[in-house]
């Protein structure tokens, strides 16, 4: 079986197992919005998923954590939320692969899964940074951290 194919036809059952996951971590932005709208939301990023995968580019994963960054951002999710989601997702997606694909086209399998979704977890955290800094962290002192890797770099 082609991977396109494993991952329509598993589709429910991966969204349904990461949502799973998700509650039972009770991440607070999730927990919010309920099961109904986290299954919303998995369900368009493995549709993204797939997309990227049938292309063969990067550009629609791209396009969508950029917009999903900016969403969860404004809405008050943590980072890590959002990529704990996508690594529940990546997770059963690599079960299903792992269970269905021949192991001579595992690696292809897994490496264009992986591509496409590291590609999404690093747009993310980068549209993260990048909008957090456009807003004052008053719980960041940089100073503090830096003046302590001084005492330690001239101890070394």
């Amino acid at each position: 079986m082609d991977i396109i194919s494993l991952l329509e036809k598993n589709k429910d059952k991966v969204i349904e197992e990461s949502c799973r996951q998700i509650n039972e971590v009770k991440l607070k932005g999730y927990t919010k919005v309920g099961s109904s709208i986290t299954k919303q939301k998995l369900t368009s990023l493995y549709k993204k998923v797939i997309e990227c995968a049938n292309k063969k580019e990067l550009i629609p994963m791209l396009n969508y954590t950029e917009k999903i960054a900016k969403e969860r951002f404004a809405s008050g999710y943590d980072l890590h939320e959002v990529q704990t989601a996508i690594n529940a997702l990546e997770e059963n997606i690599w079960q299903i692969i792992f269970k269905n694909i021949k192991p001579d086209k595992l690696a292809e399998s897994l490496g264009l899964v992986s591509s496409i979704l590291g590609a999404g977890k690093d747009n993310l955290a980068r549209n993260y940074v990048a909008l957090a800094t456009q807003t004052k962290a008053s719980t960041i002192n940089l100073q503090s951290l830096l003046s302590g890797s001084e005492s330690i770099a001239d101890n070394g």
